[in-house]
């Protein structure tokens, strides 16, 4: 078992020493996870990758019921916190616009540019990759790892156990899937 699985069980269990032991051997992965997440968004952000960092790691340090069955699991739940803080700041983005113009993507330039900070657009990704949730965990985890997670098919078949043959299907299917939801969206 590795230090970081080790450490991320001893925090599970309530024992908030470890904090400080774990953050060091963390915090480069995090740090990466946030750099992947700001170079999609545009540039003028007035979040920092180092305040994305903190912010996500202190929700999933102090979410106490969280119990951590690997590293790579730890980093995907990272990905998400970080994912709905980007989120929430579009949310607030959007009050203040007052509605702001929408644009059409294509799915998979929206994907790769990280929906570019439109507060209109990153809601409509979210909203669809809820409803996705709701249809089929597996292909929304999928989604999640490879977008926001920034992993690979092999690496995302890994997380979810399931073979890497099976898994491209699924990253067809849901890539259509989201195609299709994000067009009848914009209409």
């Amino acid at each position: 078992m590795s230090d970081v699985t080790r450490l991320l069980q001893m925090a599970s269990t309530g024992d908030t020493a470890v904090s400080d032991q774990l953050l060091p051997l963390v915090y480069e992965e995090l740090r990466r996870l946030a750099a992947a997440q700001m170079r999609r968004e545009r540039g003028g952000q007035t979040i920092q990758p180092t305040a994305l960092v903190h912010e996500a790691y202190l929700r999933l340090i102090g979410d106490e019921a969280a119990a951590w069955d690997h590293a790579g699991h730890f980093y995907a739940a990272a990905a998400e916190a970080m994912r709905r803080i980007l989120i929430e700041r579009a949310r607030r983005k959007k009050r203040h616009r007052h509605g702001g113009g929408r644009r059409r993507l294509e799915l998979d330039e929206a994907l790769h540019l990280g929906m570019e900070s439109d507060p209109t657009l990153v809601l409509a990704v979210h909203d669809a990759l809820e409803r996705l949730k709701q249809m089929d965990p597996r292909l929304y985890e999928l989604v999640r790892l490879r977008c926001f997670a920034g992993m690979s098919l092999a690496e995302a078949a890994k997380v979810l156990d399931v073979s890497s043959r099976t898994l491209n299907r699924d990253w067809l299917v849901a890539k259509a899937w989201l195609r299709k939801e994000l067009a009848a969206d914009d209409e």
